[in-house]
């Protein structure tokens, strides 16, 4: 004899649920659960399987045995006891440099109220670093239809000055300086530092390191577009064989 009836009667009572919300859950009707409680029914199997996934129930104790309230309480389903017990991963909160702030953001970004005033972004990171995100606001860093367009967001790392020059040469940063923030490709050369964009038309920008106010090295990306990926080597081989088809039907 099947237990399923009991058993779902007993959850319904543990979950202080009626019978036509239990229904609601599992796309029953109310009178079909009160059949299959009272085994004047038996259910079908996917509904034996969605009901076990459901409450985390083995498909074998919900049929074979009658469950105890202390068993019942163990498992999952929604139970408050379960959401008591969960460790949340706790995200970091990166306060992000829009096109709206970006001017006061030059002047006040020493200032510890004004940053925490910022609109934030939540992202698993290391909370231990510090990170900055930014609205990308021109076509400075694309390239052939690719790269970077405004309203993508990056985000960076802080980047002590002691460090900067450590920095490989093209590493991807975005920095603070007297009057304007620029998102380019680094290149240090002794004590200067070159800021070189994507985009063929953009002139190189050279600055002292004591310029800099903030440097972030650019670590995540999040685009609003779809960006398109090439595979440049599956092209290459494809225009290849279609020169060698070429070839063969002009010796043909």
């Amino acid at each position: 004899m099947s237990f399923f009836g009991k058993n779902i009667k007993k959850i319904r009572s543990v979950k202080s649920m009626s019978q036509q919300s239990f229904a609601d859950v599992f796309d029953l009707k109310r009178g079909t659960l009160g059949a299959y409680e009272e085994g004047r029914s038996e259910p079908k199997l996917e509904t034996i399987i969605k009901i076990a996934n459901y409450f985390s129930i083995s498909i074998d104790d919900l049929l074979t045995s009658e469950l105890t309230v202390n068993e019942l309480l163990r498992f999952k389903g929604d139970l408050t006891t379960y959401a008591e017990d969960v460790k949340r991963e706790a995200f970091a909160f990166i306060p992000c440099i829009t096109d709206a702030i970006a001017d006061e953001y030059i002047n006040l970004c020493d200032k510890s109220k004004f940053i925490s005033e910022l609109p934030t972004i939540q992202l698993p990171v290391n909370s231990e670093k510090e990170f900055r995100g930014y609205s990308v606001s021109n076509l400075e860093m694309t390239s052939h239809d690719k790269g970077f367009y405004p309203k993508d967001i990056v985000i960076g790392e802080k980047v002590p000055a002691t460090v900067i020059r450590k920095l490989n040469t093209g590493t991807l940063v975005f920095v603070v300086v007297a009057d304007t923030i620029l998102f380019r490709r680094l290149y240090v050369t002794k004590n200067k530092v070159v800021l070189r964009a994507d985009h063929k038309s953009a002139e190189d920008i050279i600055l002292d390191i004591s310029e800099i106010k903030e440097l972030w090295r650019v670590r995540y990306a999040f685009f609003k577009r779809l960006p398109e990926f090439s595979d440049d080597v599956g092209d290459k081989i494809l225009m290849m064989q279609q020169e060698l088809l070429k070839i063969k039907e002009r010796l043909g």
